[in-house]
């Protein structure tokens, strides 16, 4: 199955900022959550944080128990969990192997890599080998 068309990533600048801390705050594992916002669409309006039930540095878990209630929560807003954001702890913010196994190519995958002094961002869709980068423009909420 090939990635679907790559749109830009709308992200609010409160989502934004959010997870990046939650990626600083998760250390020294890898941190996780899930991308809020309208069904089928790129604008993502909210972050919800997660716990990495992995408690690992190389990989995450989202339990199901949490992304149930996110979904609920996100899902009695009027809104659907459109992806994850998960942190690399010591590489870039690029797909492991791990992370293209385990991608729905429906969902949209933003990466922070905590590999320099600042954090960064990028999203990506993914399907097997299949990865595309979508462009992250940030707007006010």
């Amino acid at each position: 199955m090939a990635v679907p068309d790559v749109a830009t990533l709308r992200l609010a600048r409160s989502a934004h900022l959010a997870m990046l801390a939650h990626a600083l705050d998760g250390l020294p594992h890898e941190a996780c959550g899930l991308l809020v916002g309208p069904a089928g669409g790129d604008d993502v309006v909210r972050f919800v944080p997660c716990e990495n039930a992995a408690a690992s540095a190389k990989v995450y878990t989202i339990a199901e128990a949490e992304l149930d209630a996110a979904a609920e929560a996100a899902f009695a807003d009027g809104f659907d969990v459109l992806g994850t954001m998960h942190s690399h702890t010591h590489t870039e913010a690029y797909p492991s192997p791990t992370d293209r196994t385990m991608a729905l190519p429906w969902w949209t995958y933003v990466i922070v890599s905590l590999r320099l002094d600042a954090p960064t961002a990028r999203a990506y869709r993914m399907s097997g080998d299949d990865v595309a980068e979508l462009p992250i423009e940030l707007v006010d909420d």
